[in-house]
């Protein structure tokens, strides 16, 4: 009789499909584990935008997590959007509880649009929270966000490095938002070994990339579930997400931003 090797996704509800826990449960799936999810808000929202969300009462939040953290062996969890204090200290003192080592998390805390999607309270106890996770996964304003300055290709490395000593944690510093280039570079400082990874992907050009932050963090936490070290963890699912964006590049879902191609593989 064989284990099922699974991640648990604590995030919000994307009701067009494209990120949150549904981009999380499909691009966990895609890359090899079984899904399980802690459902913190639910949105009104399609590829144009969002329209409403509504956060769950934290009772409701931690009787999730208390049933599948109780039953269900996780190799890994990944989090995403925690919109509010009450949401960060019921997510932070469950999983302590249980013991959970190998943490993803998202720090959702910037729109596209460059507006904040959390209080300034959530983000100094998120900030409080991050030394207590495995990894954390900012985009360029998240990180500036973090660490209090503007970032550029020219300072990508030494703020990577900076991130990971400030909130003593290993960081993928993603180049998502830095001006086109020919490639697309990440960059991974592992906090154990001091050792910077520097990841290039083709850039490809597309208005398709709605969830992309969601899906590279859980395909992460799935190879970390499958028992990759990080690093390759990190390179498989940079690659992984790359792929998928090729392959849904030019296809249409709705009249907005679309979602990657998840499952290009099948």
């Amino acid at each position: 009789m064989s284990r099922y090797n699974s991640v648990l996704s604590i995030a919000g509800s994307d009701s067009s499909g494209g990120a949150g826990i549904q981009a999380d449960i499909k691009s966990i799936s895609a890359n090899g584990a079984y899904a399980a999810t802690v459902i913190t808000a639910t949105t009104a929202q399609n590829t144009q935008g969002v329209t409403d969300i509504h956060g769950l009462p934290i009772a409701h939040i931690k009787a999730q997590l208390e049933a599948v953290l109780s039953d269900i062996e996780f190799g890994a969890v990944k989090i995403g959007m925690l919109h509010s204090s009450e949401v960060i200290d019921v997510v932070a003192s469950t999983l302590k509880a249980y013991g959970i080592k190998k943490i993803v998390l998202d720090p959702v805390m910037v729109a596209t649009s460059g507006d904040k999607l959390i209080t300034n309270q959530a983000i100094d106890r998120l900030k409080e929270f991050l030394p207590h996770t495995y990894l954390i996964t900012p985009n360029i304003p998240e990180a500036e966000l973090l660490i209090g300055h503007k970032i550029d290709l020219s300072n990508m490395e030494t703020s990577v490095k900076e991130l990971a000593e400030k909130f003593s944690v290993s960081v993928l510093l993603k180049g998502g938002h830095l001006e086109a280039q020919e490639f697309m570079t990440d960059m991974l400082y592992i906090k154990e070994t001091a050792k910077l990874v520097i990841i290039n992907n083709d850039t490809v050009k597309t208005n398709n990339t709605h969830g992309t932050g969601c899906s590279l963090s859980s395909s992460i936490a799935t190879y970390l579930t499958l028992g990759f070290e990080l690093e390759e963890a990190v390179v498989k699912s940079c690659t992984y997400l790359n792929e998928a964006i090729k392959s849904g590049k030019d296809k249409v879902l709705g009249k907005g931003n679309g979602p990657i191609d998840h499952f290009y593989a099948l």
